[in-house]
């Protein structure tokens, strides 16, 4: 398999920045085409969703969005929060390849193994941000009653930006870790992936 493919995509695989308990989640698909492991990596890079904070494009994204609903109770000398619904709409970008006839085996390998890995990446990324989110609703259902509910919005407010600050350093964490990694683990689901076909466990 190439290298020059494998260190080309060790920064490649990353989430958009987003700013939850309940999930709407889509999926988009590019088209990438290519015979060869040259022309696919072209295509990632010429096709993929375009991320604004590297102002690259990758072979896989996730965009978020965290809308918040929370209710107050006022009382005679206090403001409490009573309710807190966080929701998250995600939208899953991923590679799909239009897989020539003669494509040679290696690269049909190479290809499975490399799009299973994006599209696992992309699914961690949406889990990261649901387990913030459900942080998110147990942090603002947890807060003590203000004096007012202008305090309690503000308090809410505060809790949301410290909550969707930390979500945003695990996902930098999680997307810097995954790239130190990226070509050991590649080799290592090739060799696995090899091993699976050549016993007849996967198709050829």
């Amino acid at each position: 398999m190439k290298r020059s493919l494998l260190c080309a995509l060790m920064l490649a695989l990353t989430a958009l920045p987003a700013a939850a308990a309940n999930l709407v989640k889509t999926y988009s698909y590019f088209s990438v085409g290519g015979r060869t492991l040259d022309d696919i990596e072209a295509q990632l890079s010429k096709n993929g969703p375009q991320v604004k904070s590297t102002g690259m494009r990758h072979p896989g994204a996730t965009q978020m969005a965290f809308t918040t609903r929370v209710s107050y109770a006022q009382k005679s000398d206090s403001c409490r929060i009573v309710d807190a619904i966080v929701t998250l709409k995600v939208k899953v970008i991923l590679p799909e390849w239009r897989r020539p006839r003669k494509a040679d085996r290696d690269v049909r390998l190479f290809w499975d193994t490399l799009s299973a890995d994006i599209k696992r990446h992309e699914e961690r990324h949406v889990e990261i941000a649901k387990n913030h989110a459900r942080a998110l609703e147990d942090a603002l259902k947890a807060t003590f009653p203000q004096k007012t509910c202008d305090a309690a919005k503000a308090k809410a407010a505060e809790i949301t930006a410290a909550m969707l600050a930390k979500h945003d350093r695990a996902q930098v964490q999680f997307d810097r870790v995954e790239g130190v990694n990226f070509e050991s683990r590649i080799l290592r689901l090739l060799r696995y992936r090899i091993e699976r076909t050549e016993s007849g466990r996967l198709p050829g």
